[in-house]
Parts: structure tokens; C-alpha cells; sequence
């Protein structure tokens, strides 16, 4: 006899996701901090004719428009879902990710071809200027770090703007490292080699983020859950005896949905009821994987199933 899951899917999406309005708060500090630097490091870079520190503010712009994206994407991802949106609109988050990666590899291009002209021509730079900007995007590029730091089950939103950040203190340590060199030295090319290596940091982030938004609007796995442990686990739940169908996909940060066919030892009065067994199952996918958003359908031994997607 076949039970038909959808009886018991999970519909609590307001508790599946990351605590938003935390988060929000976060990115708010987090685009101020972004601001401030991108503006002392643009202005410094330009009156001190430092590309490497043009280039550094170049990827703060790119980070304080992430995090506005992020924003505008966490308010309308709070509007309720509707008929025609079954999941809401939590999606966006992911759009705006995707997006945010793209105009990182745009500005990394830009930094590159200018870079190349700052090899061909050299140009003097004001040594005494860059150093203090890239003490203040060093410190300020710190505490935004310390603000989104989230750990590993934090959104996408608050680990991308973390490791922007991350690659904007290291971009600020090689901005002062290039003023080192050509203070000692008098190599000026020191700077747009610098600049050089913040656009390769740029390229790695844009590359990571755009990877991460496919996957899953690919609809595919999350990295950090095995599904084959999944199954495992699954069968491991008394009554079970197979799960085939299952499906893991994530709708947005923190939200991870399944499906899957679970194939019940017996029927009748002496066995497991489908409410005990569902009710296990939906302990071990929630303790040991957080997974919440599920839709399970039960099915006996001798039910057939023809589904032509596994």
C-alpha cells in the first residue's frame, strides 16, 4: 500500500532558514565598513597615484555592492510565498550572488589592463599616503570580518561578505607591502604587480561565489551533506527496510529541502505505524544532517514504483 507523503510535508518555512533580521543587521554594519574603506582607499589611491590601492577600493566597491544585493535580496525574500511561488522568493539571495560574482570578474579584468599599462609606463607614488590607507582598510577590513564571521552554518550571504572581506585585509597587506618595496627599492613596478595579485584574489572570490549560486540553482547537493550517509541513516530508522528517490537540494542559505521513498517492512497492527516511523526519521534528518524542509512518501514492499527520475 502506498502513503502518499504529502500529508507530511514539512511547510515551516519561516523556521528552515537562518535568522534574517540578525543577519540583516549584520550586513548593514558590515556595508558601512565597506563604504568607509572603498572611499578613504579610492580617494587615497587617487591622489597618491597608487594602482594597487585604486585596485583594493575596486574590490570594496564590488564588496559594498554585494552586500546591498544581499540586502535587497534578504527583504524580498521575506515576502510570504504565494500560489505561483510555492518556496517564496528566497531564491533571490542566490541571483544576487551569482550577479555579485560576475562584477567581481569585471573589475578583476579592469585591474589587470590597467595593471599591464602601469608595467609598460611606470608612475611615481606617494609612499607615506598609501601606507596609512592600507593600515585604516587593514583595520576596518578586521572588524568586518569580525562582525559577519558566522561560523560554517552561517548563510551564504553572510560567508561570501566574510571572505570579501578576508581578501580585502589581505589586498590591504599587499598594498603596504608594495609601498615597502618601493620605498626601500624604488622599484615602482611593485605596484601594479600588487594589483596584479588583488585581481587574481578577485578572480578566486567571483569564481568560488558564482560556483556555489550554480550548484545550487542546479538544484544540486549541498557540499556539506554526504548523501549517501543520508540514505544510510534513512534505512538505519526501525521500520525501514529501503530508500530509493531521494533527492537534496538546497532553496536558499540554510535551507535545505529533501525528498525520498521510504519502503516500510510490514503492515498491519503489530508494526511500526507510518506516524512513528516519520516521526524518527524526521529526528535523524533534522539532528544529524539540519535538514528540516522534507517531504517523505511511504510505500510497502510489494508497491511497484514507475518514476522515471532517480
Amino acid at each position: 500500500m502506498q502513503d502518499d507523503g504529502h500529508d507530511h510535508h514539512d511547510h515551516g518555512h519561516d523556521h528552515a532558514g537562518p535568522l534574517r533580521e540578525g543577519e540583516q543587521r549584520r550586513l548593514l554594519l558590515a556595508l558601512g565598513v565597506a563604504l568607509l574603506a572603498m572611499v578613504a582607499e579610492g580617494l587615497g589611491g587617487w591622489f597618491s597615484n597608487s594602482l594597487a590601492l585604486l585596485s583594493d577600493a575596486g574590490h570594496m566597491l564590488a564588496d559594498a555592492g554585494a552586500i546591498g544585493l544581499s540586502l535587497f535580496a534578504l527583504r524580498i525574500g521575506a515576502r510570504p510565498a504565494d500560489a505561483k511561488r510555492t518556496y517564496g522568493y528566497y531564491r533571490l539571495e542566490i541571483l544576487a550572488a551569482l550577479f555579485n560574482g560576475a562584477l567581481l570578474l569585471v573589475i578583476a579584468a579592469g585591474i589587470a589592463v590597467e595593471g599591464y599599462q602601469r608595467l609598460l609606463h611606470p608612475q611615481p607614488v606617494q609612499v607615506a599616503t598609501v601606507v596609512w590607507l592600507a593600515c585604516f582598510g587593514i583595520a576596518l577590513n578586521a572588524a568586518g570580518m569580525w562582525i559577519t564571521h558566522g561560523g560554517q552554518h552561517s548563510s551564504m550571504n553572510l560567508r561570501s561578505t566574510f571572505l570579501h572581506l578576508a581578501g580585502d585585509l589581505l589586498n590591504s597587506v599587499g598594498v603596504l607591502l608594495s609601498a615597502a618595496i618601493i620605498h626601500f627599492t624604488g622599484q615602482l613596478a611593485a605596484d601594479p604587480i600588487i594589483s596584479f595579485l588583488i585581481a587574481g584574489t578577485i578572480v578566486w572570490s567571483a569564481i568560488r561565489l558564482c560556483r556555489e549560486a550554480v550548484d545550487v540553482l542546479l538544484e544540486g547537493a549541498p557540499g556539506h551533506i554526504p548523501v549517501s550517509e543520508v540514505s544510510g541513516a534513512l534505512e538505519g530508522v526501525a521500520g525501514v527496510t529501503a530508500v530509493h528517490d531521494l533527492h537534496v537540494w538546497t532553496i536558499t542559505s540554510g535551507m535545505v529541502a529533501l525528498s525520498a521513498h521510504i519502503v516500510v517492512a510490514c503492515e498491519g497492527p503489530d508494526c511500526r505505524t507510518h506516524d512513528q516511523i516519520l516521526t524518527d526519521a524526521k529526528a535523524v534528518l533534522r539532528d544529524k544532517f539540519r535538514i528540516e524542509h522534507t517531504t517523505i512518501q511511504f510505500e510497502s514492499e510489494s508497491y511497484k514504483h514507475d518514476e522515471l527520475v532517480h
